[in-house]
């Protein structure tokens, strides 16, 4: 019995003695030996099965791939006294994890350390430019509507001669420069937002605002003088319109006045006593009704023809 609980407490321990003897580095880690409290010298980069010297020997890993840096949204000045938010992003990775360790110990002293590199060095170069060369990248034409073509008639303030990628890159080249020191390799940097802070963003927006009600107002001034000159154009039209109908009117009235006294002469011209006769009745109906009372002397016109019929 006493053989067996040997035999068990001897397998525990080799068990212990082997599995802290080896160890396993992936394809995406590398590692440092800290042997008693003091890193060896050589890092461990291959991936595969190694070996230390157990209890002795502790493992620290570190990732092999590319790491993201996020950096926070920081207010900085143009060359040209604008103030504005910047935010800014990069890729990094661990080159050299034995200095990495050293001055670093780990991924969360390395982006506390990022911090203060990439941000300094986007602070030194947003400084140094205008705002126009910080937002634009090239000098392609702005493309500019009708309502806004008198606003940017001249488009020559808005040319740049760096541009927005040329000072990232500036800040990379300046940012890469220092992080060796780390045994970090910084692979690129980029602007992630660029944006007025908000008492300029607020006048920006009250400026947008008051142009837009300018050019509403144009466009209502000129609506409105269009709409008169079309209501002066439907009044001439309907003016003409009347004018014309009213001569033809009248025109039809004398046509037909002139047809009806040609009619008249021709039947007066054939019975002139009959036209009067009838001339006289079609008088009498006009002028007179039960109500009416006409004094006449016996020689009147009109009388004429009642006398002979008496």
């Amino acid at each position: 019995m006493r053989a067996l609980i040997l035999l068990g407490l001897l397998a525990l321990v080799v068990l212990i003695v082997v599995s802290g003897t080896f160890y396993v580095i992936t394809e995406q880690d590398q590692a440092i030996i800290i042997r008693l409290g003091k890193p060896l010298p050589e890092p461990v980069v291959e991936p595969g099965l190694h070996v230390r010297v157990p209890l002795i020997d502790k493992v620290r890993k570190f990732d092999k791939r590319w790491l993201e840096w996020d950096g926070d949204r920081n207010e900085m000045p143009t060359k040209d006294k604008k103030y504005i938010f910047v935010d800014t992003y990069a890729r990094w990775r661990i080159v050299d994890p034995l200095l990495f360790y050293q001055r670093v110990r780990d991924e969360n002293g390395a982006q506390s350390r990022l911090d203060d590199i990439i941000d300094g060095a986007t602070r030194n170069a947003i400084a140094s430019y205008d705002l126009i060369e910080v937002v634009r990248t090239t000098n392609r034409p702005f493309e500019v509507t009708e309502e806004l073509a008198e606003l940017v008639s001249d488009q020559s303030e808005f040319q740049i001669k760096y541009g927005r990628d040329h000072i990232a890159q500036e800040i990379l080249e300046k940012s890469a420069a220092i992080t060796p020191d780390y045994g970090i390799e910084l692979a690129d940097v980029r602007f992630k937002r660029i944006d007025y802070v908000e008492s300029v963003r607020q006048k920006v927006y009250d400026r947008m605002i008051a142009e837009r009600k300018r050019i509403a107002e144009k466009n209502r001034s000129e609506g409105q003088g269009r709409a008169a000159e079309i209501r002066g154009e439907m009044e001439r039209e309907l003016r003409r319109i009347r004018s014309e109908a009213f001569r033809k009117t009248q025109e039809l009235k004398g046509q037909a006045d002139a047809e009806a006294t040609k009619i008249y002469a021709d039947a007066y011209s054939r019975d002139a006593e009959l036209y009067g006769f009838l001339r006289t009745l079609e008088t009498w109906e006009k002028t007179l009704d039960r109500n009416s009372r006409l004094l006449l002397s016996t020689d009147s016109e009109m009388f004429r023809y009642l006398k002979k019929a008496r």
